[in-house]
């Protein structure tokens, strides 16, 4: 896939090495030579990746880094430290620095290559998330970004997949001090525990005997359950082939043999938390969703999700020939519970209504709260009769409990009224069943209320 390459080097020929081989790879190429310029155009959001060279006059690539990192604007964006500096201190401090991976010079172009198109996936992956959980702050959902790049990335949940009793207990015992890890020899067990547990992060041999690593990593991408779990490879200097391929089928990171432990620490920590900044992005959205379509006091779905649900089941129903129901619920003397009461106490008996109401209808049945104490029932398959039923079973379960206020300190009694309406063979749309349910709880409150009327009685 293309991508746009930001690369970092206050050396105009790296600058240049590196802008003709990556444009031969068909991706799109940004520079800068200093901290600051980078800084500035990864704010515009005008990269998909960095490529970061360490040793820069003023501010070095590790500050940049951590600024990119620890800035909800741009902590999404994967960065890799590009550096002729080879020691382990040096690497780890790179990945401390928030950094995705870190390679030495001179670069291996295939691995450069592999790791630039895995990246790009992975920021891929996440930019429609969030755009949309920016768009949800103006739903007043607390500001996703800030809460995704304050994350640690410790305590999470590690399996790992290792068949040698000696290596996994090295490793095992290296990430038990910040990560709950379990073991797993066998691969195909390791695909059913991920699948049916909650993973932060799957670290895979290479190495296993008589199983293969890479068809793990490929199925752990193919499922749904099991797609959004970081996975990491480990493997021989040899293995190099094998290990780019896994960075092709979806794998996130490796790590090369004899694997150092802080190193092992740092890659398994910024993986977990690249996993977590992804899930925080999509809770979000889902909250958005929810907030978009449901009622915030009650739960129940609300008058803008009904309207357009409602066309859609009258539709469907007037298509097959199939039965309508609807039903318009209103609270009796409402206003006087909360002017005896209060708005609170009120508050109260709204959410304890709203589930009641839930218990007596069917999940495929709609209910909505219009606005106020008044809810609607969609109840599609079903006839003027049955719906009748359902209508004074509401009616009943609301009357015969009475409802707990101020904390369960006090108890009140609360009626409601209920109109039904069914689909008639001459309807023309969804508004004429809901003016005969209306009218017919006009009549019900109109006779003394705590009563159920459909729209066909006399």
């Amino acid at each position: 896939m293309s991508a746009r390459v930001l690369v970092v080097d206050d050396v105009p020929a790296n600058l240049k090495l590196l802008e003709a081989k990556l444009s031969a790879e068909y991706f799109d190429v940004l520079t800068a030579t200093n901290g600051p310029d980078a800084l500035a155009i990864c704010e515009r959001g005008e990269p998909d990746i960095v490529l970061l060279d360490v040793m820069m006059p003023g501010m070095n690539g590790f500050e940049v880094c951590r600024r990119l990192k620890n800035t909800p604007a741009t902590a999404h964006i994967p960065v890799v430290i590009v550096t002729a500096l080879d020691q382990p201190r040096d690497r780890l401090q790179g990945l401390d620095a928030g950094a995705d991976d870190f390679l030495t010079k001179p670069l291996d172009d295939v691995a450069l290559f592999a790791r630039v198109r895995s990246l790009a996936r992975l920021k891929s992956m996440t930019d429609e998330l969030r755009n949309r959980a920016v768009a949800s702050r103006r739903l007043g959902i607390a500001d996703p970004l800030a809460a995704a790049a304050a994350e640690t990335g410790l305590n999470g949940r590690v399996l790992l997949v290792e068949d040698r009793p000696s290596v996994a207990d090295r490793l095992q015992s290296a990430l038990s001090a910040f990560h709950v890890v379990e073991v797993e020899p066998d691969a195909q067990q390791a695909m059913l525990r991920v699948a049916e547990d909650e993973f932060d992060s799957v670290l895979v041999s290479l190495d296993l005997q008589e199983q293969d690593g890479l068809r793990l990593c490929s199925q752990l991408r193919s499922l749904d359950r099991t797609r959004d779990v970081s996975v990491l490879l480990m493997g021989e200097a040899e293995n190099r082939a094998r290990i780019l391929r896994g960075l092709e089928i979806g794998a996130h990171d490796f790590l090369i043999r004899p694997i150092d432990r802080n190193e092992l620490l740092a890659r398994v920590r910024t993986q977990i938390r690249r996993k977590r900044f992804t899930d925080r992005l999509r809770d979000s959205l889902q909250s958005s969703m929810e907030m978009a379509v449901l009622d915030q006091l009650t739960g129940l779905h609300n008058r803008r999700f009904m309207d357009t649900r409602l066309v859609a089941m009258f539709d469907e129903s007037a298509l097959r020939a199939r039965a309508l129901s609807v039903l318009v619920l209103d609270v009796d003397h409402f206003k006087a519970v909360n002017d005896s009461w209060g708005h609170d106490a009120g508050d109260e008996v709204l959410k304890e209504f709203a589930d009641r109401v839930r218990a007596c209808t069917r999940g495929i049945d709609l209910v909505a709260r219009m606005g106020g104490e008044e809810v609607v029932v969609v109840l599609p398959d079903t006839g003027p009769k049955a719906a009748y039923a359902v209508a004074e079973r509401i009616r009943e379960k609301v009357e015969n409990t009475p409802f707990a206020i101020y904390a369960n300190s006090r108890d009140i009694t609360v009626t409601v009224s209920i109109g039904v309406a069914s689909r008639k063979a001459g309807d023309a749309s969804s508004a004429d069943i809901m003016k005969r349910a209306d009218d017919a709880l006009y009549r019900a409150k109109a006779g003394g209320r705590n009563r159920v009327i459909a729209a066909n009685a006399a």
